[in-house]
C-alpha cells in the first residue's frame, strides 16, 4: 500500500485513544512489567511516544518543508524517556500524549501538503536522503509497531500461566 496522508492520519488520530483504552486504569503490575533487561514496559513505550511527538515527527517534517541549508535531522534519542519520566504516572503520560498528538495533527493538517511537498527531502543522520512521504509513513508504522509491542509485553506476562496453550499463542515467543 502506498502512503496516503488521509489514511495515515486516521491511524495517528486513533493511537492515543487506543493506548488509553488498553492501558488506562490498569494496575502497575501490567504497565510497569517488561520482557527482561534492556526491554521496555508499556509505561516506557508511552514515554517514548511522547518524546517522539516533541522532538521527532513534526520537527523533522518542518525541517524538510523549510528546505533551508540545514536539512540534516538532529539525532533522535530513542531512550530519553527512561530518564525523563522518572516519578511520573502512566495517567499523566497518556494525557500528555493525547495533548501532544492533537497539537501535532493540527500542525500537520494546517500544512495542506501537496504531492510535490511530500517528495521534498531531508537528511537522516543514518539513512541519508529521506522524503517527507517516507517520514510520515514511518510515523504511522511506528505507532502501530509500538501498539503491537505494548500488547506483546503485556501478553508475555502470562507466558508461564497459560501452560500448554503457549503452543498456539505465537505472541509469547516472537
Amino acid at each position: 500500500m502506498d502512503f496516503d496522508l488521509a489514511t495515515g492520519t486516521a491511524v495517528l488520530e486513533r493511537t492515543p485513544r487506543t493506548l488509553r483504552g488498553l492501558l488506562g486504569g490498569l494496575p502497575t503490575d501490567w504497565t510497569a512489567a517488561d520482557e527482561g533487561p534492556g526491554t521496555w514496559s508499556a509505561f516506557d513505550i508511552v514515554g517514548h511516544l511522547n518524546h517522539g511527538e516533541r522532538t521527532d515527527w513534526i520537527p523533522r517534517a518542518q525541517r524538510i518543508l523549510a528546505q533551508g541549508p540545514q536539512r540534516r535531522f538532529e539525532p533522535f534519542d530513542r531512550f530519553a524517556q527512561l530518564r525523563a519520566n522518572e516519578g511520573r504516572t502512566l495517567a499523566s503520560l497518556l494525557e500528555e500524549f493525547e495533548r501532544l498528538r492533537a497539537a501535532s495533527l493540527v500542525t500537520l493538517a494546517g500544512w495542506t501538503l501537496t504531492e510535490a511537498q511530500l517528495e521534498l527531502e531531508g537528511e537522516h543522520p543514518e539513512f541519508g536522503a529521506v522524503t517527507l512521504r517516507q517520514l510520515l509513513a514511518t510515523w504511522v508504522a511506528h505507532d502501530l509497531g509500538h501498539i503491537a509491542q505494548v500488547a506483546r509485553v503485556m501478553a508475555r506476562q502470562y507466558r508461564d500461566a497459560i501452560g500448554p496453550w503457549r503452543a498456539y499463542l505465537t505472541i509469547m515467543d516472537r
